[in-house]
């Protein structure tokens, strides 16, 4: 329909910032994440860690930024002319108005192809049930004989070998040697996984090899190598390159380990703990047996209690009669140390509420010693006195006088004569010496000397 210039109906006029935020929204909202196949040119690492470069094939290219919260968690960087496949979200570039892919993962390229039949495979064995925790053989707790499924040349062999002499040095190792990778590892690994099923010489098979890319690992992929694994009646423990590598013979496997010495220590004992056990277990029996002993001889002391004498009974209780008076002495004995306890308190609270009657008693005790000194000392003054006293009047004793050869003459009437003028002629006197005694008579007598 033609309208005249004067009505014609024009569209809204916008920016080119707000025709870009279109375009931007318009490519992200048709554009889910999607994996994108080419050849590195062009690649840049900036100094904040972020990745720029452009991603092509024979006939065209496309530019691509990958920032560092996403290349962090690589543990490669491509380098230009690499092949690789990106998982990344188609937008644009705003403030340059250029079309880009926001890269969120990057891998080699082949290995999209490789995780592609990896993930079919598991789908279709895990649909036939051999990936099935029901089916799977539990490993033995003591086996007597382990197998090795892998390289003689593998380090793998040697950490599986050195974990098991730790472990339990007493268990015998068969080693059935296969390639573990290369072309035409996986049916070597599978016949020899039959071998040893058919020679059945072990208690438990451990399926082993160190870490590697998905292509050193692929020959544990491969169906051939699932089917003996589930078909074999031995207890097979997959230990297949590192914690984070996985692959069908994990799954297949009655158990996984994350490492080939992990599967060492998941297929045998530990003889250290085992000891420490048995330890452990032989203390609990020597209890269990203890504790049945004493209960048997309660049993029998119970019974022998109830085949008492009378007398002996009697006795028992007078025994028991006697704790228990002692338990009752007792008990006021502690009534009566709580009774002083809280005596000794009152005393306490007492002498603070009162003068310092120990210090009175202590300067008491003092001045009574004092007293005893001075009473002790006057004593002894009058002890030497009277020894002096004493020596004083021995010498005035006439006994003494005698003993020096004196004699004490006496008077008919008992006078002691001390002047010859006192007594008469023909007189009988009395003369006492030291020792006895006689009488004399006056014959003469002469005149003051």
């Amino acid at each position: 329909m033609y309208l005249p210039p004067a009505l014609t109906i024009e569209s809204p006029v916008i920016s080119v910032s707000e025709l870009n935020r279109r375009a931007r929204q318009l490519l992200e909202q048709n554009f889910p994440l999607t994996w994108i196949s080419g050849e590195v040119s062009n690649f840049t690492a900036a100094a904040s860690g972020h990745w720029y470069f452009s991603l092509k094939d024979g006939l065209a290219q496309v530019r691509c930024a990958m920032f560092r919260h996403k290349n962090q968690y690589l543990d490669w960087q491509p380098r230009n002319g690499d092949q690789i496949e990106v998982r990344a979200l188609v937008t644009l570039y705003e403030p340059r108005g250029e079309y880009q892919l926001g890269v969120e993962n990057i891998r080699r390229a082949g290995l999209g192809v490789l995780y592609e039949a990896y993930a079919k495979l598991k789908t279709r064995l895990e649909n036939e049930g051999l990936f099935d925790e029901a089916g799977k053989n539990p490993l033995p707790a003591f086996p007597k004989q382990i197998g090795i499924v892998t390289s003689p040349a593998a380090a793998a062999l040697r950490d599986v070998i050195t974990t098991l002499r730790r472990r339990m040095p007493s268990i015998p190792l068969i080693l059935y040697p296969t390639p573990v990778q290369g072309e035409g590892a996986a049916a070597k690994i599978a016949e020899a996984i039959r071998t040893a099923a058919k020679r059945h010489e072990c208690d438990v098979l451990i399926v082993c090899r160190g870490g590697g890319s998905i292509e050193d690992l692929w020959a544990f992929n491969e169906e051939a190598v699932a089917r003996a694994i589930h078909a074999c009646p031995i207890p097979v423990v997959s230990g297949v390159g590192h914690e984070t590598d996985i692959t069908i013979c994990d799954f297949v496997a009655d158990r996984r380990a994350p490492t080939p010495t992990a599967a060492a220590e998941l297929a045998s004992p530990n003889r250290t703990d085992l000891l420490r056990r048995l330890e452990t277990a032989h203390g609990r029996l020597s209890r269990r047996l203890r504790q049945k002993l004493e209960q048997q001889m309660q049993q029998v002391d119970y019974l022998s209690r109830r085949l008492i004498h009378p007398g002996e009974r009697l006795n028992a209780r007078l025994t028991h009669l006697s704790h228990l008076g002692q338990r009752l002495n007792n008990t006021a004995d502690r009534a009566l140390a709580e009774k002083g306890w809280r005596l000794q308190k009152l005393v306490h609270r007492l002498a603070t509420a009162k003068p310092d009657v120990t210090a009175h008693e202590a300067q008491q005790r003092e001045l009574t010693q004092r007293l005893k000194h001075s009473l002790a000392h006057q004593m002894q003054g009058h002890q030497t006195a009277l020894q002096r006293l004493q020596s004083s009047l021995a010498h005035l004793n006439p006994q003494s006088v005698l003993e020096r050869g004196f004699s004490m003459v006496r008077s008919p009437d008992g006078k002691i004569v001390r002047d010859s003028a006192g007594i008469a002629l023909d007189e009988t006197l009395s003369i006492t010496f030291a020792r006895g005694n006689a009488n004399a008579r006056v014959i003469s007598k002469g005149g003051d000397q």
